[in-house]
């Protein structure tokens, strides 16, 4: 056995003579000729594809971050704000792959730009020019900051707003969208009047039930349509009002406790109050609203979705509900 163990350790150590280095060489020079020898896996023809040779819909990059500036309302000075992008194109049945990495330089060629929804169509029009693809998609999430101020006191802190700004490119037509999340307080109307009932009849102190909330806005925007980020939250503030503060001190809290007494609301309420403000935008030419109510009565939530109704809209369906608990 020992003789058997000494001969493999031998002839282990012959064939390692003959394995590469483990050596990294700094001072490479790179050449064309070189560049050219290196091998290119996704470019290979359909002979090379594996599974079924048949085309893919997106492929390509999420999440890569870099700080980019954003469009503000009222000519303001451009605010830059971390992103995180996620672009891809289609890849038809007959090629193997896409080289990855190019859709993050071609992104970065943009990254100085001022970016609004419809500065995504020139982005998306580079991606189809140089990687040959029918159709590309691409979408910036980031957290937009707006000055709140308070109630009554005269203080004021930044509120943050998730966003999204997303386009399509496909058969040569653009499509914008944005997202837009909308945190409010909800009271209960049933709670309310329950409560009232208690003090009018028994004297006894009820405190209706209320919780923090949000709203999902999915909007498709008209044509270049110029809109803003304060653009949607002024659309929900209008339709919801009782937007949940930043700073508060006692004259504040009680003001926003008079706010939700005079703005209390079901979940179908809150759907149907912010369709009536979207509808009315002549710059949005589809939408999707989703809201939850984080129910402080129940070990549940109240939802409610609805759209513009658009025949053929592409915002019918939505079910990550859980993706909306604050």
């Amino acid at each position: 056995m020992m003789r058997e163990r000494e001969r493999m350790h031998a002839n282990f150590f012959e064939m390692s003579k003959d394995l590469p280095k483990k050596f990294y060489d700094a001072e490479f020079k790179m050449t064309p000729e070189y560049r050219a020898s290196l091998p290119d896996m996704q470019n290979e023809n359909a002979t090379g594809i594996e599974g079924g040779a048949v085309p893919i819909l997106q492929v390509g990059m999420s999440n890569f971050r870099l700080p980019l500036k954003f469009a503000r309302k009222d000519g303001a000075e451009p605010i830059q704000l971390e992103a995180t992008v996620t672009g891809t194109v289609s890849l038809d049945a007959a090629h193997k792959g896409i080289n990855m990495s190019r859709i993050v330089r071609i992104f970065y060629e943009f990254a100085d730009e001022v970016f609004t929804p419809a500065k995504l169509e020139d982005v998306l029009r580079k991606y189809l020019s140089e990687i040959g693809s029918s159709r590309a998609q691409l979408r910036l999430e980031f957290n937009y900051p707006i000055l709140q101020q308070s109630l009554r006191s005269g203080i004021s802190g930044w509120q943050y707003y998730a966003c999204a700004y997303e386009g399509i490119l496909e058969n040569g037509k653009f499509r914008a969208f944005v997202n837009f999340d909308f945190v409010y307080s909800s009271a209960c109307p049933c709670s309310a009047e329950l409560s009232e009932h208690a003090r009018c009849t028994r004297s006894i102190l009820g405190i209706p039930h209320s919780q923090r909330s949000k709203a999902r806005i999915f909007a498709e925007l008209a044509g270049t349509s110029e809109i803003f980020i304060e653009d949607f939250r002024q659309h929900c503030l209008r339709a919801l009002h009782t937007e949940t503060q930043v700073m508060v001190k006692r004259e504040d809290e009680q003001a926003f406790a008079e706010m939700n007494g005079a703005y209390y609301k079901f979940v179908e309420d809150a759907a149907r109050l912010l369709f009536a403000q979207l509808n009315a935008d002549a710059r949005i030419c589809d939408f999707r609203v989703v809201c939850a109510h984080l129910e402080s009565l129940h070990s549940h939530d109240a939802v409610a979705v609805l759209t513009k109704g658009v025949p053929g809209s592409m915002f019918g369906s939505f079910s990550d509900f859980k993706s909306l608990v604050c």
